[in-house]
């Protein structure tokens, strides 16, 4: 069931690293990005494919992990994505970036979960940095989200919570994510 992938979909920022995410899986997950909803239809959503070991390491180097954590700098050397997925805005297409690449970057993870993979949306990253590192022509894109992708090599655990929001791992290495309970995200019922 749908709910179920999106259960698994969490956010991993630990992975495998001797699981490799080939170029035919990333062009699948891009694939589930293309047929997703566009506003207005403009697909105006791009991606650079990445499962190169030295150009995946720069990425992983100018990119910002789990703010939440403040003593966790990001994935340890044997810990870092074999793949990266980069998701642009073509300024060309349309002036200014709406939602699709949220929904684009969301069909990409669902696809990656059903694939046996994991991933993390990063939106905090070195964009200047990777625009140049990667020769990403600036007059016509900006970068919109960084997915890392991988095996996951962590256990993330959902749990209800009202009060603290903030992720954080406990003394076993395990990720935990508070969620606020259902009842107080929707405000109104109208009907039956």
């Amino acid at each position: 069931m749908l709910k179920d992938l999106i259960i698994k979909n969490r956010s991993y920022r630990r992975f495998d690293p001797t699981v490799h995410v080939t170029m035919n899986e990333l062009s699948e997950m891009c694939e589930a990005a293309r047929l997703s909803g566009y506003g207005m239809n403009i697909q105006s959503t791009k991606y650079i494919l990445i499962n190169d070991s030295k150009t995946c390491k720069l990425i992983t180097e100018n990119c910002v992990w789990a703010g939440y954590l403040t003593d966790w700098q990001g994935p340890a050397e044997n810990e870092q994505p074999s793949a990266y997925i980069m998701l642009l805005f073509d300024k060309t297409l349309k002036k200014q970036s709406q939602h699709s690449e949220g929904i684009a970057a969301q069909s990409i993870l669902l696809t990656a979960v059903e694939m046996g993979y994991g991933g993390c949306i990063i939106g905090s990253c070195k964009r200047q940095a990777l625009m140049e590192a990667l020769a990403i022509d600036a007059e016509r894109y900006e970068i919109a989200f960084v997915i890392a992708l991988g095996k996951p090599a962590e256990t993330v655990i959902l749990e209800e919570s009202a009060d603290d929001i903030k992720y954080y791992r406990d003394e076993n290495g395990c990720h935990h994510v508070p969620k606020r309970p259902l009842n107080e995200l929707i405000i109104r019922k109208i009907g039956e």
